[in-house]
């Protein structure tokens, strides 16, 4: 933690206080048996904490039947996204390994040392024959269904690069944009979908609504794109589709012209709303898995999409840098995302109410985002009433006039007498203080006592004295 950090959480203690309780009280729902793997099984997972930390340490808390196959799958389409990502590498070259790919795994003891010197993740293909001889080792329904799924992305991959290569290297239209994140991101929802209900970790269900799966992957891709738009652009490569910055700006450039920056603004929400079509449906599929690892590895992506969709949400950093949310705001949405399907309804929630929060008339897609809002909203509160049916059944009925009179009148009853109460207490009080005064009581020597300070009885001996005090000779 650097200078900056510590100025940052000094000012920001809940979020310290966020990051404290991760490290401390997050303990995993399974750990791995270290002592049990090969050798070439830890280098995989070592291959894992190099290519992404935070997806490297869900994995690695699935349950038994899922850990090796689901991290296997992840490092393989990895290195298939790898080669596509890599600009050094000539179409020639990359259109077939992309198309490939699917038997190239099942190859023993195939590596890869084509990928420029800058590109991030070479080492995993320099390494790739530790990933290809765990790969065989697993089930062969496992392995049937990570080769499926690898051959249709890398067929899209090719399709979208080639295309690239030919000039074309944006995409055109919102239809254009869903196919290319169902390649590269929709197909993985597909994938371990098949692998959750194979393992009967999942219901069944799921595998019959394609469409929840789609939107699972393409929620997490397209909020992933609105994010990295500055470093992708930096990388001469365009993913938000003509049909939509078209219309507000004419070429796509002008986005990152300050003097459009409202403009950009108006664009960039559109984008949010496109992707916040899908969350409800994100919901509705995490409501299908059943085991405690499974449901923290799908919900914790789920839950950070939607908090880093209301962190860009109209937020004019996004066209100059690559915006992040916090380590604390980080923490604390992955420990409420642990728990169960009614915390994460919360945490969607929370930003849905975020982003409400930051819409504005003045934005085009104003109403279109309010109404996508409430309808995340509206969902929750299908499967998580505010109300529940005790307090509902409790809830008294809407008073009526005649009712409402009666309790009026009761009211002043009491006040009345309340009143009668007071003012018999106030005669007798005055009626008694009469007839003590007419049989001769002294009140002048009683409120003598009291101006001296003496409150109080101190018995005979003192009354003695005081009768002598005001005892007069003559009489």
């Amino acid at each position: 933690m650097g200078a900056a950090d510590v100025i940052y959480y000094t000012f920001h203690l809940i979020e310290l206080r966020s990051i404290v309780q991760w490290k401390i009280w997050h303990h995993p729902v399974h750990e791995r048996e270290k002592d049990k793997e090969s050798v070439s099984l830890k280098v995989c997972f070592d291959l894992l904490d190099q290519t992404s930390r935070s997806f490297s340490a869900v994995i690695q808390e699935l349950h038994p039947e899922l850990l090796i196959p689901v991290a296997l799958f992840y490092l393989i389409l990895r290195g298939l996204d790898t080669i596509e990502d890599d600009m050094t590498i000539p179409i020639e070259k990359k259109d077939p390994l992309l198309r490939d790919f699917h038997t190239i795994i099942e190859k023993e003891g195939w590596s890869f040392n084509g990928n420029g010197p800058d590109e991030k993740d070479r080492e995993l293909l320099v390494q790739f024959h530790y990933v290809t001889e765990e790969y065989r080792k697993i089930k062969p329904v496992y392995r049937q269904i990570i080769n499926e799924i690898t051959r249709k992305m890398g067929a899209g991959m090719a399709d979208y690069c080639k295309k690239a290569a030919e000039g074309n290297v944006g995409v055109e239209t919102v239809e254009e944009y869903d196919e290319y994140c169902y390649y590269v991101a929709g197909l993985v929802g597909n994938g371990l979908t098949q692998l959750f209900v194979e393992s009967e970790l999942a219901n069944p269900a799921l595998n019959e609504r394609p469409q929840l799966q789609k939107s699972m992957g393409l929620f997490l891709q397209k909020t992933n794109i609105i994010r990295d738009i500055r470093e992708d652009w930096n990388d001469k490569r365009r993913f938000w589709p003509r049909e939509i910055w078209s219309k507000y700006v004419d070429n796509f450039e002008d986005l990152f012209n300050p003097a459009n920056q409202e403009a950009a603004l108006n664009c960039s929400s559109e984008m949010v709303l496109n992707s916040l079509n899908h969350a409800d449906e994100c919901l509705f599929y995490l409501a299908g898995l059943k085991e405690q690892s499974v449901f923290n590895f799908a919900a914790i992506p789920q839950s950070m999409a939607i908090a880093t969709l209301a962190l860009v949400f109209r937020n004019p950093d996004i066209f100059k840098k690559n915006v992040k949310m916090t380590k604390g705001t980080a923490c604390q949405t992955m420990l409420d995302s642990t728990q169960n399907l009614s915390k994460v309804c919360q945490v969607f929630r929370k930003f849905v109410q975020q982003i409400r929060k930051k819409n504005t008339a003045k934005d085009p897609n104003f109403l279109q985002i309010s109404i996508a809002c409430g309808k995340v909203e509206q969902f929750i509160e299908t499967i998580f009433p505010s109300q529940n049916p005790e307090s509902v059944v409790r809830q008294k009925p809407p008073e009526t006039e005649a009712e409402k009179k009666e309790r009026l009148e009761a009211r002043w009853d009491i006040i009345y007498m309340l009143m009668f109460v007071m003012g018999v207490l106030l005669i007798m009080s005055i009626l008694m203080i009469g007839v003590a005064w007419f049989v001769g009581a002294r009140f002048d020597l009683a409120f003598t006592e009291v101006r001296e300070g003496n409150w109080r009885s101190l018995g005979k001996d003192h009354a003695r004295k005081m009768a002598q005090k005001y005892d007069r000779g003559e009489l």
